[in-house]
């Protein structure tokens, strides 16, 4: 091989160089003279195609793959070979390709990624690179990286340990930046931390690619971290740091070992909390109820649900609510039941939402466990008597027919939240929350249902995914250049998201904007987020008179 490349043309024009450069292949839409001038002649059938014609080859090529795996596998090969169609084609149709490219086919190309690796993407820093990570950075071939998407691969979605087969997940992430808000790709980076897997299955699969060893935790893993954050600082200073899909006891403290000293954010807890405290604003103008008049119970007391009740409370407190008024408007139950004061063993960032029993009436027929007084989801219905259940437990079908009823009763229009994915993991479908609550629920689903009928109603749920947020707040990060990511821009996106939803959706029961529209909506929702930082003193960019212009001046656009 050495031999045959030493013999080859290297007088030759650079046509092959831009065949093999999918950001500036264009495919056949080379005319004549681009042909002429960069040595492409003759690699091309002779037609000079548009954008449209290729666009139609590559949905035709797509929709004839035989598994949603396999269509995942061809939009991965279409990004590494021709990258301005790949993204076209998902702004095309966002509703067909965004399943494809990420929740909930990601799941499952991370569950196979060992068997379906092509060509790798992104960067992967593993425990024999320590102490040398800034040198490993500096092999990436682009200099001014804006965005780092990264995980450790510990908890992707609801599907646990992946290790380095958690990558599907940085992928996917920034291809979805690019595509709804138009970052441009050539400032994104995806990767993955190698710190071992404990998952038994890949350790003994000859075709996992990471380290074979058991993951690291504690002061290794925190030294490696540290590491890589001080290397991301030294070698890409202008770039932002989205920790992705670490576990529960590593990433609130992770996020306030970080936040106040980089550019930085977690997208499961501070996203999340965004799209679903939006998702409250909807339910709100649905039901006619003020913010302050929600009780919220939560099943699942990790990232994601901590993450939306302290987005909440920072809400109702900026609207003059006492904080422990507001605090109070929140409960949750874990794997051992009814959080609660007394119960032991709770994480501090539980703490303040383990509140006193006294003045409930516990239902004496109640199971009961050793560290809480009620263990079963409907009687923590009946007692704390909630407005809105939010599902962030990734305990499929835990939303049963007698708790939706129970919502139903104890409310004209229940709020309920099936937030986990992927689909397998959701704690129910849109169309039982529609059914067991005679059409009255209001519902967000963390995966993608499809619309239904009820009563000779039509139903579109709404997909409470965070690709309505981090996109949008990644585009006014990278035009401001934000010294610092803060809960309040969070809550400024879920805001202006809100706004984006009209009174028609809301007539379907939709409470986020339709999905189709997703690139306009990151738009506008990411200049409402820029003008926010640069109001805040955050942004290193000098502020524009006109902010609008200045956002979309730097949205990137895949067209040729």
């Amino acid at each position: 091989m050495i031999d045959e490349m030493s013999s080859s043309r290297t007088d030759a024009p650079c046509g092959w160089q831009i065949l093999n450069d999918p950001r500036r292949n264009l495919g056949g839409a080379f005319t004549d003279q681009e042909r002429e001038e960069h040595g492409l002649v003759g690699l091309f059938p002779d037609a000079v195609e548009s954008m449209d014609t290729q666009l139609a080859r590559a949905r035709m090529q797509c929709a004839e793959q035989s598994s949603d795996l396999a269509k995942y596998v061809f939009l991965s090969a279409l990004q590494d070979r021709q990258e301005r169609l790949f993204y076209a084609l998902l702004r095309s149709d966002f509703e067909r390709y965004m399943p494809i490219v990420y929740t909930p086919t990601v799941g499952e190309a991370c569950q196979k990624f060992g068997h379906i690796l092509r060509r790798p993407k992104g960067m992967y820093l593993s425990l024999r690179q320590k102490g040398r990570l800034a040198q490993v950075l500096r092999n990436w071939p682009i200099e001014d990286v804006r965005f780092i998407v990264v995980t450790d691969g510990e908890r992707i979605l609801g599907l646990g340990d992946q290790g380095v087969c958690g990558m599907g997940i940085p992928v996917g992430k920034l291809a979805l930046y690019t595509a709804c808000a138009g970052v441009p790709p050539e400032v994104t980076l995806p990767i993955a931390l190698d710190l071992g897997t404990n998952n038994q299955a890949f350790l003994a699969d000859p075709l996992y690619p990471g380290l074979r060893q058991p993951r690291v935790d504690g002061e290794a893993m925190a030294e490696f971290i540290d590491e890589f954050v001080d290397a991301v600082q030294e070698v890409f200073p202008n770039c932002c740091i989205q920790f992705e899909d670490f576990t529960n006891k590593n990433a609130i403290p992770l996020l306030e070992r970080y936040r106040d000293r980089v550019c930085c954010f977690n997208d499961d807890i501070q996203g999340t909390a965004s799209v679903a405290v939006a998702g409250l604003f909807g339910a709100c103008r649905l039901s006619q109820m003020a913010m302050k008049d929600q009780r919220l119970l939560f099943l699942g007391a990790g990232n994601a649900g901590v993450g939306i009740a302290d987005l909440f409370v920072k809400h109702l407190t900026s609207q003059g609510v006492p904080v422990a008024e507001a605090v109070a408007q929140c409960w949750f139950v874990n794997s051992r039941g009814l959080v609660h004061a007394g119960m032991p063993r709770l994480p501090e960032y539980l703490t303040r939402y383990a509140h006193s029993l006294a003045g409930l009436t516990i239902p004496p027929s109640a199971p009961s466990g050793a560290d809480s007084p009620m263990t079963q989801l409907l009687d923590c219905v009946e007692t704390i008597r909630p407005t809105g259940i939010i599902g962030v437990s990734t305990v499929a079908s835990a939303f049963s027919e007698p708790v939706i009823r129970a919502m139903a009763r104890l409310n004209t229009r229940p709020i309920v939240f099936p937030l986990s994915n992927p689909t397998s993991k959701s704690e129910c479908t849109a169309d039982e929350a529609i059914r067991w609550s005679d059409g009255r629920a209001i519902i967000a689903t963390g995966s993608p249902f499809p619309e239904l009928s009820f009563g000779g109603k039509r139903f579109v749920p709404g997909q409470g995914n965070n690709v309505y947020i981090y996109p949008a707040v990644g585009l006014a990060i990278y035009a401001t250049k934000a010294q610092r990511v803060t809960d309040e821009m969070f809550l400024c996106a879920a805001e202006s998201l809100a706004r984006e939803t009209s009174e028609a959706d809301l007539s379907v029961g939709l409470i986020y904007p339709p999905i189709e529209s997703i690139h306009e909506t990151s738009v506008r929702v990411a200049i409402e987020v820029a003008r926010f930082v640069f109001d805040a003193g955050l942004a290193r960019e000098d502020r524009p008179s006109d902010i609008a212009a200045f956002v979309r001046a730097h949205v990137y656009d895949p067209a040729f």
